[in-house]
């Protein structure tokens, strides 16, 4: 976790000084709240991982200072990564949490963080006019984890996206609905 927030947050720092009240790629959500929802759920995660529920989400919600400058929000976002990659690191390996898309354990919500902050970044890269996808192995990893019905055949960082819904591959087009199966294998 803690080398994928490190490069996205470089990423996204480059940008800092352009408008975060335009939307985030294609999202329905403006730069500004796609940064306060990866730290929602990053956070979630972690405490999903420390409260252990079977059936429902916890009731601690995180978010960014609404008045913060954009530098000040991503380094809260980093926080909130550091979070979920200490309680990873210090999860014992058969504790597994509630999630609605698959109860998983430490290195599930570990994916599922990189997922939000790997996707999210490229949302924002692409609304703000920078050019960054996820690094392979990272995306080979997440891939692997949370998404078994990936396609093979196609680069890494290109399946992380198509499995997220951002873009079509080869001979297969841009899905519209989508979800992670974090369920333990």
């Amino acid at each position: 976790m803690s080398a994928i927030t490190d490069e996205c947050l470089a990423r996204l720092l480059s940008g800092a000084d352009q408008d975060f009240s335009r939307p985030a790629g294609d999202l329905d959500w403006t730069c500004r709240q796609t940064l306060d929802h990866i730290a929602l759920g990053v956070v979630g995660y972690a405490g999903l991982l420390i409260a252990r529920p079977v059936d429902r989400y916890i009731t601690l919600f995180a978010s960014l200072d609404p008045q913060a400058p954009i530098h000040a929000c991503l380094e809260g976002l980093g926080i909130a990564a550091s979070l979920l990659t200490a309680t990873v690191r210090h999860t014992p390996p058969q504790v597994r949490a509630w999630h609605p898309w698959g109860h998983s354990e430490a290195a599930g919500f570990a994916a599922m963080g990189a997922t939000e902050l790997a996707v999210h970044t490229y949302d924002l890269a692409r609304a703000l006019g920078i050019v960054w996808t996820a690094p392979d192995a990272l995306s080979a990893a997440v891939v692997a984890r949370l998404f078994p019905d990936a396609p093979p055949g196609h680069g890494p960082s290109d399946t992380l996206l198509w499995c997220t819904g951002r873009l079509p591959l080869p001979g297969l087009p841009r899905r519209t609905r989508w979800q992670w199966d974090g369920t333990v294998r």
